[in-house]
């Protein structure tokens, strides 16, 4: 069990793992959630799966993504630009230091012991992937309530960025999650993850 990076050029490395990371993404968003968003055969996407995204997955023993991530460097098309502009109150980022996290989700059908562990070691690889690649700062759309029972009470710094907007039945904003070695000791303090936990880093070349 690990959490791997991959992208379209690498994603041939763990076999099945990128079509079912698409497979999870469908089952957290469209069925879970009720969101409007594109579907084929089960598996969700969007126009931001660019060959510029990188895609953090938890992979159990049979290489199934469990914990998923994708993340845009602003420097490209990315997803609060183009779709939510108005929940920034500030000039949207274009920056190589400050990337787009979305879809940022676990399986529902893991028992709640192993989920805490992916939802912990998923929040430890992102920080890991933003210290490895000069990334400050990660934009990101979601909840309120994942925000501070989350991503705030794992130790991440979190600036909210304009209004709460009640999108697919959650109350939901724009905030910056701050990045660096120092966020990421804290992390790694408080969900008790002792080690790093993002495996191949050969694949971290940006």
């Amino acid at each position: 069990m690990s959490v791997v990076c991959l992208d379209w050029e690498t994603a041939h490395t763990h076999g099945e793992a990128w079509i079912s990371h698409h497979r999870l993404r469908h089952r957290l968003f469209v069925e879970r959630q009720g969101w409007n968003l594109p579907t084929y055969n089960g598996l969700e996407y969007d126009q931001f799966d660019t060959p510029a995204a990188k895609y953090l997955l938890w992979l159990d023993e049979s290489g199934t993504a469990r914990g998923v991530t994708r993340l845009l460097p602003t420097t490209e098309a990315y997803m609060v630009k183009e779709v939510w502009p108005d929940l920034v109150d500030d000039l949207l980022p274009e920056s190589a230091s400050i990337w787009e996290a979305t879809r940022f989700g676990c399986d529902r059908d893991l028992e709640p012991a192993l989920r805490r562990r992916v939802i912990a070691e998923m929040i430890c690889a992102c920080q890991e992937f933003g210290v490895s690649h000069d990334i400050r700062r990660y934009l990101s759309v979601m909840p309120v309530r994942i925000f501070r029972q989350v991503i705030i009470a794992a130790g991440c710094p979190v600036e909210f960025l304009g209004p709460i907007r009640k999108l697919a039945s959650h109350r939901t904003a724009a905030a910056y999650v701050s990045v660096s070695a120092d966020v990421l000791a804290t992390v790694r303090r408080r969900l008790d993850v002792g080690a790093p936990v993002l495996m191949d880093k050969a694949q971290l070349v940006a």
